[in-house]
């Protein structure tokens, strides 16, 4: 059974699978922010470790598939050897991964964050469909938001 659940698991499938699989999470933050099941489910640590467990069987995967791990390395040594990195569907999977979990979290931290300020959930739709998919400029949006609420400016918080 073990098995078949490992080689089921391609790494397309995989990758079908965490985009099909955060949606519901980034829906429920959108619409429903300040809902019982968006405090349980996707503010907290659950997506999280669901994601984590996508990682580190990834991370089993390459590893049984002699994937060169110390050559990741070579990522800071120039964009050239990013360029070559992106090219493993290994590497690109994890990467993939990383980039989703992240934004996701992110998500979760601009629904806790709104809800502390008090910002009306209709305005923090936008920064979430962005941050969804392209999370920095949809962070930057949300933080632009957050000065008018807060009425401060403050590189801390």
């Amino acid at each position: 059974m073990i098995e078949q659940i490992y080689n089921y698991f391609t790494i397309e499938m995989l990758y079908f699978w965490v985009n099909l699989g955060v949606l519901p999470f980034w829906i429920t933050l959108i619409f429903f922010p300040q809902s019982q099941i968006s405090r349980i489910f996707i503010t907290s640590i659950f997506p999280i470790i669901i994601l984590s467990g996508t990682y580190i069987f990834m991370l089993y995967k390459s590893f049984l598939g002699s994937y060169d791990f110390i050559g990741n390395f070579n990522l800071y040594v120039g964009v050239e050897n990013l360029l070559y990195l992106f090219s493993d569907k290994s590497f690109l999977m994890l990467f993939w991964i990383h980039f989703v979990s992240i934004n996701l979290f992110t998500g979760g931290w601009i629904v806790r964050d709104s809800q502390k300020y008090s910002i009306n959930k209709v305005l923090i739709i936008l920064p979430l469909i962005i941050t969804y998919l392209i999370g920095p400029i949809g962070l930057l949006l949300y933080w632009i938001i957050k000065i008018f609420y807060s009425k401060s400016m403050s590189l801390y918080d």
